[in-house]
């Protein structure tokens, strides 16, 4: 049975008007940037100030179990929007530079393009950092997406020390990237500004978002809005409205804007009559960079951050909101990034992609039995290859770690397997650990006598360890292409010297 089928139950029990209404419902993706498992006040933070992400997640399904695909930027960008490991695509290791020859590849089918051959209007705002190419031919427009109106790659590649970050005049804070271009704004394939300025980046988001979804509601077009919010990535920054607004300094006054950003997204959707078709999804792409110690976001009670396979460099917080569709809650079931493409074909009665996916139709977690067809989840490392396979798998509320590795995107903690010279260790036998009692991985249960339950346990996760790596292709990996400084987007592409010479102001 097609997606189609498999919503059609459902909307037989509507009324005709309104059934008429959700079969396309719309669709508004949410993405933070390195938002840490515990940051968020619904989360348990005593001190951020995310008034409308908490409402969001009262009226919502809110995820416990919910992880991206990869624990680093650009290759859980490419698993969210392709329903598929980001190695099959080759989006490792690492992530795109801003000269990187290669990018998400064009023959990769993403959930813009599934929904935009059912008539969506589709639409992207923020980062996207799945490569840039020859004069952008890797950019959002080309891969499914209408409009697009943001940066190509993370806003710390690229020279921050003399820009300011915080109104009036605070520069941002630490060192980036030295010897490449300036961050450049673009809007299609067109750079409008470079550098970018901070403080006023955001209010261009947020008019564009509210004109881009009232526009659809005067054209009574379906539509999906994918918003990749640069906050929390270091270095952090604001607009006036937010700076120096909040008890966590620089890094809560970042959170607290795109927090903003979020309550305009659901006002714009409730003044334009939006609100009860459209579902809304929010989580982040990893875990947080604990380099930054307080500028760098928490993973609360969870291990390490960003860069590694402990739950804390993929498990996310992450909710659905749909009124009078999604019954507000808490689940422990397990979910995925990769699952967000398969749930949307299968709203929009959208054909699924030809091609081996490694999601599930959320649909009867969501709407019906509330269990997840979701059994196990796969954690790769941001370098990863064919004789290591996954680092670890989880399966149900057990997971086992058969390689782990440090990071110094997790450095700084007390923690001494999730620093960066922590050199990747082999663990024959794993490490096993129960995640609904041990979430933070400190007691490995085959230490000692382990029962016939657990033994059971690491047979299974093994099992799916091996079919997983039976049938996984890597793909020709795109940042084995290398570099080549001339692909780097230049507003005055004749000048010199470069890179410093790129620089324009707002057309």
């Amino acid at each position: 049975m097609g997606p189609q089928g498999r919503y059609l139950p459902w909307l037989l029990l509507l009324p005709p008007v309104v059934a008429a209404a959700v079969a396309r419902p719309n669709f508004v993706l949410v993405l933070a940037d390195d938002l840490g498992y515990g940051d968020l006040g619904c989360y348990g933070h005593p001190s951020s100030a995310t008034p409308h992400l908490d409402r969001l997640a009262a009226r919502g399904l809110r995820f416990t179990d919910f992880y991206s695909s990869a624990a680093v930027c650009s290759p859980s960008r490419a698993a969210l929007l392709t329903g598929r490991l980001p190695v099959r695509s080759g989006i490792y290791p690492g992530v795109f530079d801003p000269g990187s020859r290669g990018g998400l590849p064009l023959a990769e089918v993403t959930v813009a393009e599934v929904l935009k051959a059912r008539g969506y209007a589709t639409a992207m705002v923020g980062k996207w950092h799945l490569g840039f190419g020859h004069n952008g031919s890797f950019l959002p427009v080309h891969q499914g997406f209408d409009h697009f109106l943001g940066v190509p790659y993370s806003h710390d590649q690229g020279p921050c020390q003399n820009l300011t970050c915080f109104p009036p005049d605070t520069k941002c804070f630490g060192t980036c990237d030295q010897g490449v271009v300036p961050l450049p704004l673009l809007w299609n394939q067109s750079i409008v500004q470079q550098p970018v300025s901070f403080p006023e980046l955001v209010p261009l988001y947020n008019k564009f978002s509210r004109d881009f979804i009232a526009d659809c509601a005067r054209q009574g077009r379906p539509f999906l809005l994918y918003y990749a919010s640069h906050h929390t990535h270091y270095p952090q920054f604001a607009s006036r409205e937010f700076a120096g607004r909040t008890r966590r300094g620089p890094f809560g006054d970042a959170l607290a804007e795109f927090d903003g950003s979020v309550g305009q997204l659901l006002q714009a959707l409730q003044e334009n009559g939006l609100e009860n078709s459209t579902l809304v999804f929010f989580t982040s792409d990893n875990g947080p960079s604990t380099l930054r110690m307080a500028r760098g976001g928490s993973a609360g009670h969870l291990r390490c951050g960003k860069g590694t396979t402990y739950e804390g460099g993929m498990r996310e917080p992450a909710v659905a909101f749909w009124p009078g569709r999604i019954v507000p809650g808490v689940t422990h079931e397990l979910a995925s990034t990769l699952d967000i493409l398969p749930t949307l074909s299968a709203l929009a009665g959208a054909a699924l992609p030809k091609v081996a996916l490694d999601g599930f139709d959320l649909s009867p977690l969501l709407f019906g039995s509330g269990k997840s067809p979701r059994q196990a989840v796969f954690f790769f490392p941001p370098s990863p290859d064919p004789l290591h396979g996954p680092f670890a798998v989880r399966l149900g509320k057990y997971k086992a770690h058969y390689y782990t590795q440090g990071s110094f995107h997790s450095g700084t903690t007390p923690d001494q397997a999730c620093h960066g010279l922590t050199p990747l260790t082999p663990h024959l036998p794993p490490l096993l650990f129960d995640l609904e009692s041990d979430p933070a991985e400190n007691y490995d249960l085959l230490q000692g006598r382990p029962g016939p339950e657990v033994l059971r346990a690491l047979r299974d996760i093994t099992l799916q360890k091996v079919l997983l790596e039976q049938r996984l292709d890597f793909g020709e990996s795109q940042m084995g292409k290398g570099r080549d400084a001339s692909l780097q987007p230049c507003c005055a592409p004749k000048c010199s010297p470069k890179p410093s010479c790129c620089r324009c102001s707002p057309r």
